[in-house]
């Protein structure tokens, strides 16, 4: 049958109409990346990834955190004061004491310094992802170890203070002890051959915006911590053999962050100084 003049004008515009409102369509953005896809597993609750102050901190691989050594709320029966924090070297816990009976425990990891912490002290100060120097004590006594890292290390993803640092006292003077952050993920749990008291990044962020400024740390003793927590717990862990971590790259870190959002430093070697 054929076609009159008006009917081809009319099949035109109709083909020029749907020919528009195709390409006025959007088109639709790619599917993002699932968590597994992109870190090759399935974050944890409460330990995925963080954005915070310009820097990103990967999520923590389920291998650690295996129970106990993840954060947890629950009923607190060691008798200390609400609003303190408790440090349990033996069983590498950490608890922060709220006023309702229950607490916050923290897994950590314990560094020979740490592990000399024993009487009562004060968080005076605190710090968000904070710089870190080594002590005269340390450039005296190892100076093959810190001698290179004289000037300091600047806050940041290489900084061994992690993304916060509390920073411990007695009277007006700082004891140098300090509870921070690490991305030493295999230490948490374990004891270490350098290093104060550390947490997990998501966890001394979590810890960080609860405690205010003055809170008294308290330190369990053996005995203490055998009591309440028992053999199967008190004492828990290994003592990690050291690494030596090479000024290059320390200083070499950057907080480019690779396409898959993790930032440099994956093997996370650059906080067993402190």
């Amino acid at each position: 049958m054929a076609t009159t003049r008006s009917g081809r004008r009319h099949f035109l515009a109709l083909s020029c109409a749907a020919l528009a409102s195709a390409c006025a369509r959007p088109m639709e953005a790619p599917e993002p990346l699932d968590d597994v896809t992109r870190f090759g597993f399935q974050p944890v609750e409460g330990y995925g990834l963080i954005e915070d102050g310009g820097h990103i901190i990967p999520p923590v691989p389920p291998q650690y955190l295996q129970w106990p050594n993840r954060r947890q709320r629950f009923i607190y029966e060691g008798g200390d004061p609400a609003h303190s924090i408790v440090i349990d070297p033996h069983a590498k816990f950490l608890y922060y004491v709220l006023d309702d009976g229950t607490a916050w425990r923290y897994p950590i990891a314990v560094g020979r310094a740490g592990l000399s912490l024993r009487s009562t002290t004060v968080v005076r100060a605190k710090k968000e992802w904070p710089g870190w120097q080594p002590t005269a004590n340390m450039l005296r006594t190892q100076p093959e170890v810190y001698g290179p890292f004289a000037r300091g290390i600047p806050g940041g993803p290489a900084s061994p203070l992690g993304a916060r640092a509390l920073y411990l006292y007695r009277g007006k003077r700082d004891t140098h002890y300090r509870i921070h952050g690490t991305n030493d993920l295999e230490s948490i749990g374990n004891s270490g051959s350098a290093g104060c008291i550390r947490l997990f990044n998501h966890d001394i962020i979590h810890l960080y915006d609860l405690v205010d400024i003055p809170t008294t740390v308290y330190v369990r003793s053996a005995e203490e911590s055998l009591r309440l927590l028992g053999p199967a717990l008190s004492p828990r862990g290994v003592e990690l053999p050291p690494k030596i971590i090479s000024p290059e790259t320390i200083y070499g870190a950057t907080d480019i962050v690779a396409a898959d959002g993790m930032p440099p430093d994956p093997d996370g070697v650059l906080t067993r100084l402190e």
